[in-house]
């Protein structure tokens, strides 16, 4: 697939995905929600990348549904098959197979890089993605009781346990838009100054590929996943299972080596 609608580049063992309408301030459209998932798809299955953000061109991240020509009609739903399990044997999870949780189940981390408004399905897709960092002085609308919508794509499930329930019916119930530095208050987002935002992710994220094992991040990166949807029990024989499989790896050879000798690791994954 060539894209049009979004941006993907690699450097630096790190993929970025740009939504690239910026002229709709990144309104979501059928083409680029394709584009996302092939783009999300190549930097799961590239060795050479270890994580991804995803962010939005010009002064918007996603500003939700392109809504152009919907009033009057109904609009497309498409429905997507589910995504192959990450590496390493994991077997398929049915919830982390739909039409944007799937973004949970990539084996690298994801991180949201809100660089400016942020509403609609643009903040569903966010709210999978492992971090959400927010250029200061943004906003955040759940605008859905506002346009004759209800909670779409999950959102009911996934914000109240990333804010708790009081603030997900008042963001839900409202449809009010606030500010990113009270969705930060919230513990929604970690705001990041303006003239800083761009370079602060990438510094973050390139802390991360350098110093932690890519085989553990995937680990740990689903034990999240599933976190919610287990018990207390299920979670801990997983990580018991997990731990014991890290047993003569070469990333735990050369984490406790890193470690003994004061240097940097020199993860390969294995």
């Amino acid at each position: 697939m060539s894209f049009t609608e979004i941006v993907y580049e690699v450097a630096g063992r790190i993929a970025t995905i740009t939504l690239n309408r910026p002229d709709r301030h990144n309104a979501w459209s059928p083409a680029i929600e394709a584009e996302v998932r092939e783009a999300f798809a190549r930097a799961a299955e590239d060795d050479a990348v270890r994580a991804i953000i995803l962010t939005g061109a010009g002064r918007s991240f996603c500003v939700g549904a392109d809504v152009t020509g919907i009033a009057g009609r109904k609009p497309d739903r498409p429905r997507f098959a589910g995504v192959t399990p990450p590496p390493g044997g994991a077997p398929p999870v049915t919830d982390l197979a739909r039409r944007y949780s799937y973004i949970l189940n990539i084996g690298k981390p994801v991180i949201a890089a809100i660089n400016g408004a942020v509403a609609g399905v643009g903040l569903a897709v966010a709210l999978y993605c492992d971090l959400r960092f927010m250029v200061a002085g943004a906003r955040l609308a759940c605008a859905f009781p506002r346009r004759g919508l209800i909670a779409e794509h999950g959102i009911a499930w996934m914000l109240p346990r990333l804010v708790g329930a009081m603030n997900a019916a008042d963001l839900l119930l409202s449809g009010r838009t606030i500010t990113a530095e009270e969705a930060e208050r919230m513990g929604l987002v970690r705001v990041l100054p303006a003239g800083e935002f761009a370079a602060g992710v990438r510094a973050y994220v390139t802390d991360m590929v350098e110093n932690c094992s890519p085989r553990s991040l995937r680990v740990i990166r689903r034990q999240l996943a599933l976190a919610p949807l287990q018990s207390l029990s299920d979670a801990i024989e997983l990580a018991e299972a997990e731990q014991a499989a890290t047993i003569g790896t070469e990333d735990r050879r050369e984490g406790a080596a890193a470690f003994l000798e004061k240097r940097k690791p020199n993860f390969t994954g294995r």
